[in-house]
């Protein structure tokens, strides 16, 4: 067997050294869904809700996703099962035509709540630790509550439709839910709910992960303690390497000079170099 062993694929050379017991995070269930949201209503800034009721078509720009907020809670009719009630804040982005000046830049606030039910086992354990917490009883961690951890998996949505409706169109039944400060504070003016002459409805479709996670004890096997093999080495403008010896080392750029193929070629070491690391 070898001497040192590195992280990589496994080979019949490379046996188990022991094994060991971790404290991890054990994921019980989860799942993905593609979600197409469909009329959201967008919740404009002052400033942009003026331009909004003047506009005479709006153009859709992009979505950020600002924050989920995840409840987890019990079933009660079904034991070892939990209700995930995810509510997503996106940041709405829009061109605001007004008559043929040119388009204006309008944000807005949009919400989108969901709710999965997944597999969490069961667990009546109270957990405590000595890991120091600020304005604790003990300078410790309070107890910990039997419930498992949903963690929510999402990436910015894609805008698929936007429009602008009068408001004597729109739905009687429209109320913008309770909204968080550090959501309100992504904005540089106050969000306008109500009072309004148009209003802006966005379709968004929207990729996700919800999982299911708890903390367990697991038996794993070990091969040996992970030490990097990599030096540390200074890669930075403080750093006085001679400028003409860093350029040796790269590369000559045939990509440049020589379009590739396919798409999917990887960029040269010169790109990597001469780049900001920034997309065009």
């Amino acid at each position: 067997m070898p001497e040192k062993v590195a992280p990589g694929p496994v080979s019949e050379e490379r046996c188990i050294r022991e094994a060991v017991c971790i404290h991890t995070k054990k994921i019980f269930d989860s799942c993905k869904d593609k979600d197409c949201i469909e009329d959201l209503r967008v919740y404009p800034t002052r400033g942009c809700q003026e331009v909004i009721d003047r506009a005479l078509s709006v153009k859709a720009g992009c979505a950020e996703l600002l924050y989920a907020y995840i409840d987890v809670e019990p079933v009660t009719f079904n034991r070892g099962f939990y209700t995930v009630d995810v509510r997503y804040f996106y940041r709405i982005t829009a061109d605001a035509f007004v008559g043929a000046a040119r388009p204006v830049e309008v944000t807005g606030l949009a919400v989108f709540d969901k709710r999965v039910i997944l597999f969490g086992s069961e667990g009546s354990a109270k957990v405590f630790s000595s890991y120091a917490q600020e304005k604790a009883m003990d300078l410790q961690d309070l107890p910990a509550r039997s419930v498992p951890t949903a963690v929510v998996e999402s990436v910015d949505p894609i805008i698929l439709d936007m429009k602008l409706v009068d408001v004597c169109q729109c739905r009687p039944c429209e109320s913008c839910c309770e909204i968080p400060p550090a959501v309100c504070a992504c904005f540089q003016e106050e969000l306008v709910t109500g009072g309004d002459v148009h209003r802006l409805y966005v379709t968004l479709g929207q990729f996700s992960i919800i999982r299911m996670e708890r903390d367990t004890q697991l038996l794993i096997p070990a091969y040996d303690y992970c030490l990097p093999e990599k030096e540390c080495t200074c890669q930075g403008p403080e750093c006085n390497e001679d400028p003409c010896e860093l350029f040796r080392k790269v590369q000559f750029p045939v990509d440049e000079f020589f379009p590739p193929n396919s798409a999917s070629s990887r960029p040269s070491s010169y790109q990597e170099v001469r780049g900001c690391g920034c997309c065009s």
